[in-house]
């Protein structure tokens, strides 16, 4: 009996020990490393945070947000793409870096396959507003404004989502428009407030507040549906100008080496914490829109979007100051 029982007991042991074992040796056993690659406090970095809250509390293992913004977001890319391939050092950031800014930046410090989607997270619109003083009521006063007097639009610096949706404006309709770049958005909607510029087209949250008291006039936003935080403002495509459609993807990226099984284990934590309520309820603050594309979906969005934007860039002569 007692030899039964002690071998009984080893046996026990050593059905524990195993799952111990690869829990031990399993992604994650360390800190990750969530570089975002654009300022503190812009959307792009708040959904971060939230994801990573989540995952820490979820994979058992510190997320730790560290931003490392600059040139369009080039750093924090390029320093995501130098990192080892194994999943502890991954990119929280927007589609720019990757569908703009090679074509804008003649030296690119990453190349686009150095790294890979695991995740187009969410996705929103601009909002295309304007001083009042400007006396435009509508999107179609705009163009024509800018057709025959031309205008002036912030947006939150050159090779920002503004800056191309100014461009793209210009290309869509040959409006004479002048890119007026600020460092960041706040800066941009204060130029519109002041009337130091004509209108913008940026960030609906940085906007709402001063359409609603009447210091901006909102016209339309760039994205497919309408937005969330101002369901009554139309969208471009319903305005009639469906060619001024753009929107900005927030996207998870890891070196392009990273092993699948470390990819996957990412992929599902970070598409499982998009849908819980709190995140959710983030992302309508910010006026997100839930896309959880993940795989040969997300690289088709980018790649559209890569091949969209290349000859806006070369036609319009869009650059960066």
């Amino acid at each position: 009996m007692k030899i039964t029982a002690f071998r009984l007991a080893l046996t026990l042991l050593a059905a524990t020990a195993v799952p111990f074992a690869a829990a031990q040796d399993g992604y994650p056993n360390k800190p990750v490393r969530f570089v975002n690659n654009f300022p503190a406090g812009g959307p792009s970095d708040l959904l971060a945070r939230s994801v990573a809250a989540v995952l820490q509390e979820t994979l058992k293992q510190p997320f730790v947000v560290e931003n490392k913004a600059g040139v369009a977001g080039n750093i924090g890319a390029a320093d995501v793409a130098r990192a080892p391939a194994d999943g502890y050092t991954v990119l929280f950031g927007i589609d720019t870096t990757f569908t703009v800014n090679p074509h804008l930046y003649g030296n690119m410090p990453f190349k686009r396959g150095d790294l890979k989607p695991l995740v187009v997270m969410a996705s929103s619109g601009l909002l295309v507003g304007v001083n009042p003083a400007t006396g435009i009521k509508n999107l179609a006063g705009m163009v024509e404004m800018a057709k025959t007097k031309g205008l002036n639009f912030s947006s939150a610096g050159s090779g920002s989502p503004g800056h191309l949706a100014v461009e793209v404006i210009k290309e869509a309709t040959r409006a004479k428009i002048t890119h007026v770049p600020y460092r960041g958005n706040t800066p941009a909607v204060t130029a519109v407030l002041s009337g130091e510029v004509d209108g913008g087209v940026l960030a609906t949250p940085g906007m709402l507040p001063h359409v609603q008291t009447g210091k901006i006039t909102a016209l339309a936003v760039t994205s497919r549906q309408r937005s969330r935080l101002a369901p009554e403002l139309p969208t471009v495509a319903e305005a009639g100008l469906k060619s001024l459609e753009q929107e900005v993807l927030y996207i998870v990226m890891v070196p392009a080496a990273t092993p699948d099984a470390v990819a996957q284990t990412l992929q599902k934590g970070i598409v499982d914490a998009l849908k819980r309520p709190d995140v959710q309820a983030r992302m309508t603050h910010l006026d997100l829109f839930f896309e959880g594309l993940t795989g040969a979906q997300a690289s088709q969005r980018l790649d559209a979007l890569y091949n969209r934007y290349g000859p806006i860039v070369k036609a319009t002569g869009m650059k960066v100051e």
